[in-house]
């Protein structure tokens, strides 16, 4: 059974910077973050394959995502975080969702780590 374990979710305050890491149990070709507000629809932040990543609007410039293969772990490092970053923060995995942004398109899911930023 496919595991995936965030880790690095805080409360900080906006202008602050954090870093979320997911493990894996396994290798995956693709992997994602998204996130999901309280009331809204889980979104798409950040996705990478072996190398090219690819970023959500509101995130470009601020969010970095990197991947390490031989551990299988993947993190988002967060600068400039935003009120608005405040969510739940999901990565996500697959051997075919070539940096999509649709969540229906992963099948492996962690539980989440929360990330709150105050004013």
């Amino acid at each position: 059974q496919v595991q995936l374990v965030e880790s690095g979710g805080d409360s900080v305050q906006a202008g602050g910077s954090l870093t979320l890491s997911c493990v894996s149990s396994e290798f995956f070709y693709f992997m994602a973050w998204f996130r999901q507000a309280p009331g809204k629809q889980r979104e798409g932040v950040a996705a990478i394959g072996l190398r090219e990543a690819r970023y959500a609007g509101s995130v470009e410039g601020r969010f970095t995502i990197s991947r390490d293969n031989d551990k299988n772990t993947v993190r988002l490092q967060m600068n400039n975080l935003r009120p608005e970053d405040t969510a739940m923060y999901y990565c996500a995995a697959s051997g075919t969702a070539i940096r999509s942004f649709t969540p229906s398109d992963y099948e492996n899911w962690g539980q989440g780590t929360q990330v709150t930023v105050s004013p």
